[in-house]
């Protein structure tokens, strides 16, 4: 048997372009995949049969070898013999093997298997690593393999978290492993440190091609720190976890580097990936995004902020409708989704419901009682509520202060609720500021329905924090690429417009209008007492309707022929 396979590899070396060199492409046809030390191949896979693969020529000097391989969402499960056994094989789309060296050994053979129906594209790199290097997983007790370089990924609508075992420190071939648990010196792996790094793929592209191409970027240790954002350093007393903002649609790649501190050397975990959705559900999967119902609310819901946005200061009650509307709306959306299991549809139906009702509520409570004060206090607290949003947004937001609770809503109340008092002197700016800041918003909001942006996480983020305890640990980074500066770029140049128009058509105007109820009541007492008001002589409600009904119907009765219409007198 050994004699066969060793004619195989003969004559698979024989042909050109097989290994080594750059990238390479195929789907071999012997069933055997040579692979060549730190170069990515590609490849497919097809069931029913799993395919060998070999890599020869190690080094003397590589302890060992950690081989991955990728696929964008279809399953692939590599193992260290032909009988795919949970504790010798891993199944995924990012998934690993460490081979752990001995003595003289310069060849290492292994299995890739797929299950699907349609054959899966892949790309596979193997990478080596010194006695001095840390082994990404060596001190696995959670998971399945006994040396698990994997990171595992979970994630919904509200979080992504990434689970990953310790890692043990590097050893010479023949040797013992160092013990994992036995002491906690700094000869031990307790002394190791994990960077976990976050890489973003272009906005709005699903391709299987760009994923492929940007994960080789995340599996050698100086493309990781050349290419990806760090984002925390764990110590090994930390937990192998972390959580991360689910931004659906959005790939992302996560990687972890363990770093030995002391012999400053270095590895890579296996890179995984996501987007935070599903590429075969059959209903909001990540090629459909928008949902109807998401497309009509927020197209409606902006055509209303545009408005807002250059005429809102002038039609006062509309914009008090505005936002009444937003208050009501939001506030409800947290309690029924809270308390009730109901469908997202059928939530959104109920929001725009108890929205409209907070925005007529608050249109009648200013027409009755006029208390500018009280509907300032509204416009100013919806204005702070986005000032605030947009300042937990940006890296401040990241800080570890901010993971309790009771800290985050209380510094994003203090600065919602600051705004308000700092323009209370001039109220018709901060009204101003109002619909321009929060009606233009509005656009950015419908735009997120029809394709990603970043700049919709601004509000998504607070509206995620209060509906899951379990956020508040969530890293809430987000990538600003092309489309988030043009977005930005117009919510900027809508805003602005829209206060500078404002501004300038009030000139000279009073601040507000008069109070509704008080000035519908002094006109019905002028029309009373004055007979000479041409107004006065209006008839009845009653009256007029019935007029009106009498014309309506007079449109649909046929006309009488013209002529004499009674007999001739004899």
């Amino acid at each position: 048997m050994g004699l066969l396979r060793l004619v195989a590899l003969a004559a698979l070396a024989s042909q050109p372009g097989v290994a080594g060199g750059a990238e390479t492409v195929g789907n071999s046809s012997v069933g055997i995949t040579e692979f060549s030390v730190g170069k990515f191949r590609y490849f497919k896979l097809s069931r029913p049969f799993p395919e060998e693969a070999v890599l020869r020529n190690i080094s003397s000097n590589v302890t060992f070898l950690i081989f991955q391989i990728h696929s964008q969402y279809q399953n692939t499960t590599i193992s260290f013999s032909k009988t795919f056994l949970p504790s010798t094989s891993a199944k995924g789309t990012d998934k690993g093997l460490v081979f752990i060296l001995r003595p003289e050994q310069s060849m290492c053979f292994w299995y890739m298997e797929a299950l699907d129906a349609e054959p899966v594209q892949n790309v596979a790199v193997p990478l080596s690593y010194s006695e001095t290097d840390p082994v990404p997983g060596g001190c696995n007790l959670e998971f399945d393999l006994d040396i698990d370089p994997n990171i595992y990924l979970e994630y919904d609508f509200f979080q992504t978290t990434i689970k990953f075992a310790p890692a043990n420190l590097g050893y010479a071939r023949g040797t013992e492993s160092p013990p994992c648990d036995v002491r906690m010196g700094q000869d031990t792996r307790w002394r190791l440190q994990y960077d976990v790094y976050q890489y973003f793929l272009p906005e709005n592209d699903l391709t299987e091609e760009a994923l492929l191409t940007h994960l080789q970027r995340m599996a050698e240790v100086p493309h990781v720190t050349a290419n990806a954002i760090k984002v925390v350093t764990l110590t090994a007393n930390d937990k192998t976890s972390v959580s991360f903002s689910s931004l659906r649609g959005q790939g992302v790649i996560y990687n972890v580097i363990v770093w030995d501190p002391v012999l400053n050397t270095s590895a890579a975990y296996v890179p995984a990936h996501t987007y935070a959705c599903s590429f075969e559900a059959m209903e909001g999967s990540c090629s459909s995004l928008g949902r109807t119902s998401t497309k009509v609310f927020f197209t409606l819901f902006a055509l209303l902020g545009f408005f807002i946005c250059f005429f809102g200061h002038r039609f006062w009650k509309t914009e008090l409708f505005f936002i009444g509307f937003i208050f009501m709306g939001f506030f409800f959306y947290i309690l029924i989704t809270r308390l009730t299991p109901i469908k997202y549809d059928v939530r959104l139906i109920l929001t725009a419901v108890a929205g409209s009702i907070g925005g007529i509520f608050l249109v009648a409570a200013w027409w009755r009682f006029g208390i500018l004060m009280l509907c300032m206090l509204c416009v100013g607290l919806v204005l702070g509520f986005l000032i605030s949003a947009v300042a937990l947004f940006t890296p401040l937001g990241n800080l570890t202060i901010f993971s309790n609770d009771d800290v985050f809503w209380v510094t994003f109340s203090g600065i919602a609720v600051l705004i308000p008092v700092v323009f209370m002197s001039c109220l018709r700016m901060l009204n101003i500021l109002a619909c321009g800041l929060v009606g233009s918003y509005s656009v950015v909001l419908a735009v997120d329905s029809y394709m990603y942006t970043s700049l919709s996480y601004i509000t998504l983020n607070v509206l995620k924090r209060a509906l899951s305890t379990r956020f508040r640990s969530a890293f809430t980074n987000v990538p600003f690429q092309t489309n988030d500066f043009i977005i930005l770029a117009v919510w900027g140049m809508l805003a602005v417009s829209g206060i500078t128009l404002q501004i300038r058509r009030e000139r000279g105007r009073p601040a507000f209008p008069p109070h509704p109820y008080k000035s519908w009541k002094r006109e019905r007492e002028r029309r009373v007492t004055n007979i000479l008001d041409p107004s006065y002589h209006i008839p009845p409600l009653r009256d007029r309707l019935y007029g009106r009904l009498t014309q309506i119907r007079e449109l649909f009765q046929r006309e009488q022929p013209a002529g004499e219409r009674t007999p001739l007198l004899l």
